[in-house]
């Protein structure tokens, strides 16, 4: 079996009104090659007459987010030309590649009525090759996420990418990355093999697990070694569990604000070509 490295705690760090954990980075871990960022917003409850999220628009480069609607919904526009609302169990993928602006707000209908809220939103970095690739989005809601049903009805798996117990993602990525959200009622178990050298990317969202004899609960980033292909998982209340495996890219990582390439002299030609127009105009 994988051995744990470190367990890291999410830290509270609110936008606005929006009740915000981060979970990577923080000061004990810094990132997860490939995996750079994990903020997880709410659960709250939002009033009628509210203003939403507050993610107006902005620039990305040279990475993707991948961002999970577990409550609520979310309204995605870019400068690709692409716009959607994705709801509860749904997902975004969102490449921003050679660049774009976007914008996630909630929808008007959710900004009048108010209600659950809940959403994650994951950063996952692009190999040097790719890191200037046209941009691309994809949202799906949840009907569209294949699932497959595991130890009695126990263990469901949303298969965002990769292959999960024989059930293929609804996402083809740029790379090897494959993503799921897992739900688990109480009692619930699985045994998965990953490959030794892919990264694992292991958030519980919601309840407490054990994973290959340790403890773990909700807003908590499990670390690994890279010394075994074997994970088991029990969950030991109803839980949900953000899951991910990659193989690491070992490339240098300069990241600065919404960009994230491999040299500062890259980071600063993005700037310039953000200011040039270059990322396309917004037009919201």
């Amino acid at each position: 079996m994988r051995t744990i490295k470190q367990q890291h705690r999410a830290v509270s760090a609110p936008i606005a009104d929006l009740v915000t954990y981060r979970a990577l980075p923080t000061q004990s871990v810094e990132h997860l090659d490939p995996f750079l960022f994990l903020n997880h917003h709410g659960p709250q409850t939002y009033r009628p007459n509210n203003q939403g999220l507050p993610f107006g628009p902005h620039p990305h480069r040279g990475f993707e987010t991948v961002t999970f609607i577990l409550e609520g919904d979310i309204m995605h526009q870019d400068t690709g030309g692409h716009e959607s609302i994705i709801r509860a169990g749904g997902i975004q993928w969102m490449t921003a590649g050679s660049g774009l602006i976007h914008a996630e707000i909630s929808s008007p209908a959710f900004k009048q009525t108010g209600g659950p809220l809940e959403i994650l939103q994951l950063w996952v970095n692009l190999p040097a090759k790719d890191k200037l690739v046209a941009p691309r989005y994809i949202g799906l809601q949840q009907p569209e996420i294949p699932s497959t049903t595991l130890d009695d009805g126990r263990v469901t798996i949303h298969a965002v990418s990769g292959n999960w117990e024989g059930t293929a993602g609804a996402v083809q990525p740029l790379t090897d990355m494959s993503l799921a959200t897992i739900d688990f009622r109480a009692g619930g178990k699985l045994d998965l093999t990953i490959p030794p050298d892919h990264t694992i990317f292991f958030y519980t969202i919601r309840g407490k697990l054990r994973v290959n004899g340790q403890e773990t609960e909700a807003r908590r980033l499990t670390e690994f070694n890279y010394d075994g292909d074997d994970l088991h998982i029990e969950a030991l209340e109803d839980a949900v569990l953000l899951l991910g495996h990659a193989h690491p890219f070992r490339e240098p990582i300069v990241a600065y604000g919404p960009f994230v390439m491999n040299t500062e002299a890259e980071i600063e030609q993005a700037y310039q070509e953000y200011r040039a127009g270059k990322f396309g105009q917004w037009q919201g």
